[in-house]
């Protein structure tokens, strides 16, 4: 079968989507399917051009690549350079799978589908959440009478991730069936562990205490000003716990040193950029426990990478991330930061706990969350609704 991923971004700073696209993309070129992925190139600086991130992903090298140019305000608003590579490649396209709803290259691959009677289907990324609509609720109201509530209806089927998701956009009454498939990880990526102690070894200002992981954009949505608060409790029962920040600013960061600095826990918050790859796995590794208090996500890769590392969380409900407090892998908490902090004390507090949380999430990845069975799943999804 000859599949084609749009995401918005080949850059890894725009959070899951891209690196949600170019694993399920990798998972069904390993199991022999020609893949594609076209999407703009990355502006941030993540170390290594696209073709060598991708080729570091299991199967990553069978892919092939059309990374657009972004740049310019024309294609800002038309995709022009997009529509005229969909032009040429679409023929040989049997299905489209396209990531995210408000960017002009996703409606611009929907148009094409449509046009040339080729199937797609749609992952919202949680996009279409009430708390998501919410944000610029005009502007986006106004984009699906124009069009995009189309796309979404037109969809052979739409890729969600959870149960909670699949209720939250009943209100939107679109056309198109919903069918839930999880994201997952490659094992290979995060096996064999990194030698412990290599993050700290990394970040002597850490001086070997024990650590909250917090790894994702730093964005309102992710819940910072709550993470600040549940830190200021963590803190106030263990006097040696460090708060690790991961990740690049996307607008609260300012906002976020601030509150820290109000709780004179400056000198134990330790805010260090966006992390990838090797070291990224070394801190979850090394790491005695993770942490997103976010308002609102799909079916956060972050949390999944977390867990299959071992490492304990403590979420929130807007995550929709429940199986991890089901199965005995972490808490899930409301959206409140003394709820969250208090949940950190628990399990910063009982290492007995944690490991049994530990175990519990590497089983539960491993049992159901890897991209290997989640590829099998949407290509069966395919061959449906084809």
């Amino acid at each position: 079968m000859n599949i084609l991923h749009v995401t918005s971004t080949f850059d890894l700073a725009s959070g899951g989507p891209v690196i949600i696209a170019t694993r399920l993309a990798a998972a069904q070129a390993k199991q022999g399917h020609n893949v594609s992925v076209i999407a703009y190139a990355q502006e941030s600086d993540s170390g290594a051009s696209t073709r060598e991130q991708l080729d570091a992903i299991p199967g990553g090298e069978l892919l092939t690549l059309y990374e657009i140019n972004p740049t310019g305000t024309t294609e800002r608003f038309t995709a022009s350079r997009v529509k005229n590579q969909l032009e040429k490649i679409i023929n040989d396209i049997d299905f489209l799978h396209i990531h995210g709803i408000w960017c002009r290259i996703v409606k611009s691959a929907a148009d094409a589908a449509r046009k040339h009677n080729k199937p797609y289907t749609i992952v919202p990324h949680g996009m279409l959440d009430p708390w998501s609509l919410s944000q610029k609720t005009l502007k986006k109201k106004l984009a699906l009478k124009l069009g995009y509530k189309k796309m979404l209806d037109d969809a052979r089927f739409l890729h969600l991730g959870n149960t909670d998701e699949q209720n939250l956009i009943k209100p939107l009454n679109i056309h198109s069936k919903g069918e839930l498939i999880p994201n997952g990880l490659f094992i290979d990526e995060i096996e064999p562990a990194p030698t412990p102690g290599a993050f700290y070894k990394k970040h002597p200002e850490l001086d070997n205490k024990p650590f909250v992981l917090f790894l994702s954009r730093l964005h309102y949505k992710k819940g910072l000003d709550h993470l600040a608060q549940a830190f200021t409790v963590l803190a106030g029962h263990d006097s040696e716990v460090r708060l690790v920040v991961a990740g690049p600013d996307d607008g609260v960061k300012d906002d976020f040193v601030q509150r820290i600095e109000q709780a004179n826990l400056t000198n134990r918050v330790h805010l260090i950029g966006p992390i990838y790859h090797q070291e990224k796995l070394e801190a979850l590794h090394d790491a005695t426990c993770f942490c997103l208090p976010s308002r609102q996500e799909g079916f956060s890769i972050a949390i999944t990478e977390a867990l299959g590392c071992g490492l304990p969380v403590v979420i929130t409900d807007g995550c929709h991330y429940g199986i991890a407090g089901e199965v005995g892998a972490g808490e899930v908490c409301p959206l409140d930061g003394q709820a969250v902090g208090e949940a950190l004390v628990r399990v910063v507090g009982d290492p007995q706990g944690r490991e049994n949380m530990s175990a519990a999430g590497r089983k539960l990845i491993r049992d159901r969350f890897t991209w290997p069975k989640v590829a099998q799943q949407v290509i069966g999804l395919y061959e449906k609704y084809a």
